[in-house]
């Protein structure tokens, strides 16, 4: 098995083109890693590359449907050719489709499935030739404090459970060739798609904001370099011993 690592390993970070995404390829880039920025249009992803290379970081804007075979597989040889063999993957990307049990549509649930769980075993799949080959390799999975059960998310909450299970069995059978798999859990991050819920239950994001940091213990609310510096604790090779784990980053006890 090879021990041999490149100067400059290649992260792929999967909805990187806002929020949590964004702020986990930024800090993966100041980590000295060269950085494929993924969503689902690459145009959105110019200002987190922007942000990468402004400060002498490498990345590369990359438009793909993680849902989709043919997609992930495209843009993962895109990336091999372009920046080199990707070794690090944070499986970030999703969507939500809110709804309480009885008005969820087959729609509705299976397109956040689709997005969340298939499409991180599907980016796994992909990159773990090149850690296996490599000898070497870092995946992260994000879940959510959802997993464990959220009114109006049934679809959601069943994929982010599911990601923990993932993470589970690939840090089984991907451990013998030297990659780890973690998940790290956020609770309430502000971001766009939190904002977005605010707006559906008709208050003010701050008031949203508010509200929820209340019942945190640490009394804030989560920001996505909060989960960034989660994903990079994981990545690094001093990590190396840490592996099949869960970690909440919700401001206090979950799990």
């Amino acid at each position: 098995m090879s021990t041999t690592h490149p100067t400059r390993r290649v992260a792929v970070v999967t909805g990187a083109a806002r929020g949590i995404g964004a702020a986990t390829a930024v800090r993966l880039a100041r980590d000295g890693l060269a950085v494929a920025v993924l969503d689902l249009d690459a145009t959105a992803c110019a200002p987190t590359v922007a942000a990468i290379e402004q400060e002498g970081g490498r990345a590369l804007a990359v438009g793909c449907d993680v849902s989709d075979t043919g997609q992930t597989e495209a843009a993962i040889a895109r990336v091999a050719d372009e920046l080199g063999a990707p070794t690090v993957l944070v499986n970030n990307a999703g969507i939500i489709r809110d709804n309480l049990v009885f008005r969820m549509t087959d729609q509705e649930f299976d397109s956040v499935i689709g997005v969340h769980l298939r499409g991180a075993f599907l980016m796994a799949r992909a990159v773990q030739r090149h850690q296996t080959a490599a000898g070497w390799g870092r995946i992260v999975n994000l879940s959510s404090s959802a997993a464990l059960g959220n009114r109006g998310q049934a679809n959601y909450s069943s994929a982010k459970a599911g990601l923990q299970g993932l993470t589970k069995t690939l840090a089984i059978e991907l451990g013998p060739f030297g990659v780890t798999v973690n998940c790290v859990a956020p609770g309430f991050i502000a971001t766009e798609m939190t904002a977005a819920t605010a707006a559906r239950t008709g208050v003010t994001f701050e008031e949203f904001t508010e509200r929820y940091a209340r019942t945190i213990p640490v009394r804030r609310g989560g920001r996505p370099e909060d989960i960034a510096q989660a994903v990079s604790f994981f990545v690094r090779e001093e990590a190396g011993f840490v592996s099949g784990q869960i970690l909440y980053v919700a401001g206090g006890p979950k799990g």
